[in-house]
């Protein structure tokens, strides 16, 4: 799958109602090691800045999920670090509160962040 048919369909699960987490995660379900649902119900607590808290961002804890569950969790923090370079933070509810992107666009800048360095590093 390329980065852009990640970034796509990552949109498309927001879209259709998944939360943050949820969209990074299944757009990365075919190279995970679990089931499609089970990846959904590990990742939905997550949403919302962790179970709508607004704290630490869906789409930062998705990356994080990712690369535990790919063996790249070394990766984890320069994924972390590029996603508060590019939105100024991965704090949810001070991203939100910034105004600069709505919730697809950060899921299409970790989605696109990890296809970097998981699939074509």
């Amino acid at each position: 799958m390329t980065k852009e048919e990640r970034i796509d369909n990552a949109r498309a699960l927001h879209k259709q109602g998944c939360n943050c987490c949820q969209s990074v995660v299944m757009a990365y379900a075919d190279i995970l090691p679990i089931d499609k649902e089970n990846a959904m119900n590990v990742a939905a607590p997550f949403g919302r800045g962790l179970a709508g808290t607004r704290e630490v961002c869906g789409c930062v804890s998705g990356m994080a999920m990712v690369c535990g569950l790919t063996g790249h969790a070394d990766q984890t923090r320069t994924l972390i670090e590029q996603f508060r370079q590019e939105n100024g933070d991965i704090v949810c509810g001070r991203l939100l509160a910034s105004g600069k992107k709505p919730c697809p666009d950060l899921v299409a800048d970790a989605v696109g962040f990890m296809h970097d360095i998981i699939i074509n590093p």
